[in-house]
């Protein structure tokens, strides 16, 4: 397991909306809670946690030090001030190292697609996570997904593709498809569809189609 990512947090004994006024000297309300574990409230740095969520997101593990205590957490929820976008709550879960944890782990997408970029085909992506089971030392930080497999609209990158290690169960499916290109519409197809959304709005209550005036109707 590589080098964790520290954190410092101190006893926070302030609650409810007297937290208010903290949050201007740039401290944020967190809570640490963990299986067989009583909740412990505690107050992070803003500055310290967004450079920590920057690297660890909610996938790496992170030691968090509380006095003399060094404790493994994972950040498993978070909470924004509307106004500000500001985090104004964080949820730090504890873990056991010897027993497996289960989280989402992101994807980042690298390369071109050569359906994409010579045959003009729109990417799709099908989800930017997967769910995986495993010790907390073995938690991958991500998976690479290579867009460049993606040479033919045949080609798809599914969850059978994804490399990781033994000790790293994947709770999906191995044929879920994670990313494919999708061939460009043809004329015949656009305007066919363009034909379907004519008609479906002349179906809406009160739409009436125009409709070019003949002589008859004229007279």
């Amino acid at each position: 397991m590589s080098k964790l990512i520290t954190l410092k947090a101190d006893i926070r004994d302030i609650v409810g909306k007297k937290v208010a006024k903290f949050r201007k000297e740039n401290k944020v309300p967190a809570v640490m809670y963990g299986n067989k574990i009583a909740s412990e409230n505690l107050w992070v740095n803003d500055l310290d946690f967004s450079r920590v969520y920057s690297k660890a997101g909610e996938s790496a593990l992170i030691e968090l030090e509380v006095g003399k205590k060094k404790l493994n957490v994972l950040i498993h929820e978070l909470q924004h001030d509307h106004r500000s976008g500001k985090v104004s709550h964080v949820d730090f879960f504890q873990v056991n190292m010897k027993e497996e944890v289960e989280t989402e782990i992101p994807l980042e997408f690298v390369g071109e697609s050569a359906a994409v970029k010579a045959h003009g085909g729109v990417l799709i992506k099908n989800m930017d996570a997967v769910l995986v089971k495993c010790l907390p030392a073995n938690l991958p930080e991500k998976f690479v997904i290579d867009l460049s497999q993606l040479a033919t609209f045949e080609a798809h990158i599914t969850v059978a593709d994804l490399k990781t290690s033994e000790e790293v169960e994947i709770l999906l499916e191995a044929e879920t498809v994670i990313a494919l290109v999708a061939a460009p519409r043809t004329e015949a197809e656009m305007d066919k569809l363009d034909q379907k959304v004519e008609e479906d709005v002349t179906k809406v209550a009160g739409v009436v189609k125009e409709v070019a005036p003949t002589e008859e109707s004229k007279k």
